[in-house]
């Protein structure tokens, strides 16, 4: 299970492939755009969070939580992650060791304390676990979307088969929607059979980590991968709007992705201009530029970076490949990445480390939460690049760099004055109880 949180960690960026010819940005100051709009005449933006399909285990996060938080108040869109593609090219839902759950996705009957509507699953229902509370939460906040993310760093392993020739794309697409917007769940006891979760799911994001370029470690890829992709987006697009007539849905199936920062991954895999079209919009790597694994500490999700990843860079890239600047979702973490034995004095950044940080799940890697009982607990010194747009803690010992409210504020700023598509997060069970994090980019995208 844990094995999938890494879906965000260190290889995903691929740092040494950006060019410093693309790598310099502007200072705050001088940000201005022709992409930017009358904030009076900006649509709605999107507040995107991930909701993983594992937390309801060992880090006891529930659908229920989001209620109680009060993030799904605010939000306008929950990306459950993930599903799966097997090795035959279909989207599936099996109880295979590292490759499904149908126990935490639909089978678990949740207990009326900790049920959205509270009220306790039976042994007859046939839509229990997290897709039925995922319904419940939609009913109780109208107007919210769940959308099924495919795929994620440790499940992109069959995608670059599964879209190698049009037969093959079309399986894979019918398959998708067949188990996931029709809701025709394999049958597990009485749980599941033909339309069972229809209805739960409000469109797909396609989380293929990375078409034409490296990924993890099991993940294949080819140059073909690139016209391949665009060709399974188009697909996607046409099956998810023929089955919305066919239903005479009056809002069409969304479709989305989730998009790399480094300009060498994006020029592999993506035909910008064409699959933006297809697209509902795209949610960008806004993190893990530097993680735990690296030898020197630094920045992992800085607004702005002088010769370096960062979110303004990210957005100009996709900007110059063609992208609509509506359709730009800037991620934001509700996570760390941190480093120990950190040696050569100062604030910290930049110096050499012996290792990850120690954690609470996974070492070199915390959550928002943590992190805000660390800045308050007086052994730390809460550093900000003022510049820069992040933000850092450092005890003379260990390094944990992170977004808080006061960085998440900057970033939605940001989104509005560039006339983005809003903000999404990874994840949701990082935030305080009370959506501390959530609350801070609800606000921001209002301001």
């Amino acid at each position: 299970m844990r094995r999938r949180i890494l879906a965000r960690l260190a290889i995903a960026t691929c740092a040494a492939s950006l060019p410093v010819s693309l790598m310099v940005t502007a200072p705050a100051s001088a940000d201005t755009s022709s992409s930017q709009k009358d904030k009076k005449n900006q649509p709605d933006l999107r507040r995107i969070g991930y909701f993983t399909q594992w937390g309801v285990y060992g880090r006891d996060f529930q659908v229920q939580d989001l209620d109680k938080s009060g993030a799904a108040a605010r939000l306008t869109h929950i990306n459950y992650a993930f599903g799966n593609v097997n090795p035959e090219g279909k989207c599936f839902i099996e109880s295979i060791p590292g490759e499904g759950d149908p126990w935490a996705d639909y089978v678990r009957p949740i207990d009326a304390a900790n049920s959205v509507d509270g009220v306790a699953d039976n042994d007859t229902q046939r839509l229990a676990g997290n897709f039925n509370q995922l319904a419940e939460l939609k009913k109780k906040h109208p107007g919210l979307k769940v959308m099924i993310s495919l795929g994620g760093w440790s499940w992109s392993t069959h995608f670059s088969n599964a879209v190698s020739t049009p037969a093959k794309r079309t399986a894979l697409v019918k398959s998708c929607v067949d188990l996931y917007i029709k809701g025709n769940l394999p049958v597990d006891g009485a749980r599941g059979g033909e339309g069972a979760a229809a209805g739960v799911f409000d469109g797909i994001d396609v989380d293929w980590e990375w078409p034409g370029s490296s990924g993890d470690d099991d993940t294949p890829y080819t140059p073909a991968d690139k016209k391949n992709f665009t060709a399974l987006i188009s697909e996607f697009r046409t099956e998810l709007d023929a089955y919305a007539k066919s239903q005479k849905k009056r809002q069409r199936y969304e479709l989305s992705a989730y998009v790399p920062t480094a300009p060498a991954k994006i020029d592999a895999g993506f035909e910008v201009r064409k699959i933006m079209r297809d697209f509902d919009f795209v949610n960008l790597q806004g993190y893990d530029f530097h993680v735990s694994g690296e030898r020197t500490t630094n920045q992992q999700s800085a607004l702005y970076a002088k010769n370096d990843f960062s979110v303004h860079q990210t957005v100009n890239d996709w900007l110059r490949r063609g992208a609509p600047a509506h359709k730009l979702v800037v991620g934001m973490p509700l996570y760390g990445q941190g480093w120990t034995g950190v040696t050569g004095g100062g604030d910290g950044l930049h110096q050499p480390n012996t290792g990850p940080a120690p954690a609470t799940f996974q070492a070199g890697f915390e959550d928002y939460k943590a992190l805000k009982k660390l800045a308050e607990s007086g052994t730390y010194k809460l550093h900000r690049g003022t510049k820069n747009g992040d933000a850092w803690l450092f005890d003379g010992k260990t390094l944990w760099t992170y977004d808080d409210p006061t960085v998440l504020r900057a970033k939605t700023k940001y989104v509005q004055d560039r006339g983005l598509g809003g903000a999404m997060v990874w994840s949701l069970d990082g935030d305080t109880a009370d959506g501390e994090a959530i609350r801070a980019i609800d606000r921001g995208l209002d301001d």
